[in-house]
């Protein structure tokens, strides 16, 4: 079995715009999660002045053996949180902390608002703002709702969880503090990212991992129509968010702006994998959730001249190709 990171990332074409500079200091915040170690490899090419910010999960080796600086720091702790960032300064920030979580409020769904969005209130309040030239707060196509697809960037959210509220109270605190006082911050709102090394808890890896054992496995009917991002390609929009001044204080959809069923991805994995049994209709829908989320992305096109690359296909081909190491 080999490391979870080898071979995440492609041997990175250079960007279609410039870069990093080799001098630049990045932030990445929940560094060590599936999108956060995919960034922190793509931004190493570019520039050694990384920071780390997460909660103690396992380092891969590989990023060990770098010299990014690892903070073990719980951000919704502000004052544990200013201690850890005192006396340093970013040019760019990427605030990816927190987990995808849909538990209701009475459940347990405050402790969601406080790590997405009071943390992110604490990053900002403790960072040295003067350095930062694109802070990029991460968002979720889940802020939408259910707002009716395709889902564009100017459409008022309707959160339906702790989790989707916390998302779309940080997209209006930093909209609002890019109007009221210049900072500048931006919301990259991603739908469903997918690709290797993602946690196990999520849908594609277990459908995937299910299919390489050629077991039975429930699911919905698969009626929902959902946009799928392979994760190379949502990297590179990230960094070019970063990096364009014209995307300050706005909000930009990222995806791939093409709807597919949730059926027909599955049956597209037991068809590239070969085996696998779907039981469709085994397992009710998740109360509330939109049955079309799907991005219209004109406006990412426009301001950054980005689209995706990769092909649902495609990008199925690899990520399954990464997980068959780690099934017997």
């Amino acid at each position: 079995m080999c490391v979870a990171l080898n071979g995440l990332l492609r041997k990175t074409v250079k960007s279609r715009m410039n870069g990093f500079k080799n001098t630049d200091r990045i932030l990445i915040v929940g560094g060590t999660g599936f999108i956060g170690k995919h960034l922190l490899k793509r931004c190493l090419e570019e520039t050694t002045h990384i920071t780390c910010i997460s909660m103690g999960e396992k380092y891969d080796n590989d990023l060990c053996a770098t010299n990014i600086n690892f903070i073990n720091v719980n951000i919704a702790d502000k004052s544990l949180l200013k201690i850890a960032l005192d006396n340093k300064s970013f040019d760019y920030v990427f605030s990816l902390g927190g987990y995808i979580d849909h538990t209701l409020y009475f459940e347990g769904g405050r402790k969601l608002i406080e790590s997405h969005f009071v943390g992110m209130l604490n990053l900002i309040d403790c960072l040295d703002r003067n350095s930062i030239k694109g802070f990029v707060q991460v968002g979720s196509s889940d802020e939408y709702g259910n707002a009716s697809a395709p889902q564009k960037e100017d459409v008022r959210e309707s959160p339906i969880s702790p989790y989707s509220f916390a998302k779309a109270a940080s997209s209006h605190f930093i909209q609002m503090l890019f109007r009221t006082e210049g900072f500048l911050g931006v919301v990259a709102r991603l739908f469903l990212v997918y690709g290797g090394g993602q946690d196990d808890r999520r849908f594609l890896p277990q459908i995937i991992k299910a299919c390489l054992r050629n077991e039975s496995f429930e699911t919905t009917e698969g009626k929902q129509i959902r946009d799928f991002c392979y994760i190379d390609d949502v990297i590179e929009a990230l960094i070019r968010i970063a990096l364009t001044p014209q995307t300050r204080g706005q909000i930009v959809n990222v995806a791939s702006g093409a709807p597919v069923s949730i059926k027909e991805v599955i049956n597209k994995v037991v068809n590239i994998v070969g085996s696998g049994k779907p039981l469709f209709g085994a397992r009710p829908y998740r109360k509330g959730e939109n049955m079309e989320l799907y991005a219209n992305i004109e406006h990412i096109k426009k301001i950054i001249n980005w689209i995706p690359t990769t092909s649902l296909e495609d990008g199925l081909k690899k990520t399954i190709a990464y997980y068959k190491d780690f099934v017997c």
